[in-house]
């Protein structure tokens, strides 16, 4: 089953329209949807080193609308839409307490949160709800992304061949090793 997914991901890395799906997973990833755009664009950059700028570039234009996305729902619609999702996420509490001292470190919240499996949409929402200055957030978001995109794009592009020989011959190690850092980011959440 997983080397089935794996092959799948891999011929839609390789399809002319995943650069659109790329841009729809990032974009709702930094709003709502749980699935970061790792998953899809990971495979890509594999699939088409040749490409791997441009697949980083979309990645992070549209992560960073997705997080727009984001901060509106928390500045306009928080109490019809914000509010469920941090409570799917375990947050709603941690959010009260949470917004008081939110701005003075909202910067650093974007940044940490734009490179690392915590789920980004809690922070854009959480930055809006609290009203954490839009010109700080757009920067935080973009440099924050782009650090994470850029790197993983780089990283995969330099040592590609051997990085997919290494996924197809360990890809149930790699699946577990996926899963647990997904996992671990949702456990971040509910903990943090």
């Amino acid at each position: 089953m997983i080397r089935a997914l794996y092959n799948w991901t891999i011929r839609l890395a390789e399809h002319p329209k995943a650069l659109w799906a790329l841009a729809g997973v990032s974009f709702t990833e930094s709003s709502f949807f749980p699935i970061p755009p790792d998953v899809l664009m990971i495979p890509m950059v594999i699939a088409r080193p040749s490409r791997a700028w441009v697949i980083a570039t979309v990645a992070l234009i549209f992560s960073v609308l997705g997080g727009l996305f984001g901060y509106f729902i928390g500045a306009v619609l928080f109490e019809s839409i914000g509010q469920p999702i941090l409570d799917f996420y375990g947050k709603a509490e941690a959010g009260e307490k949470f917004a008081n001292h939110f701005n003075s470190y909202g910067a650093w919240a974007v940044l940490i949160a734009g490179v690392t499996p915590f789920p980004f949409k809690v922070i854009t929402i959480l930055s809006g709800w609290t009203g954490l200055s839009l010109p700080i957030f757009i920067v935080s978001a973009i440099v924050a992304r782009a650090l994470r995109f850029f790197i993983v794009a780089g990283l995969l592009w330099k040592f590609g061949p051997p990085v997919r020989e290494f996924i197809e011959r360990r890809l149930g190690l790699m699946f577990t090793i996926g899963m647990v850092l997904l996992l671990g980011g949702f456990a971040a959440v509910k903990w943090l």
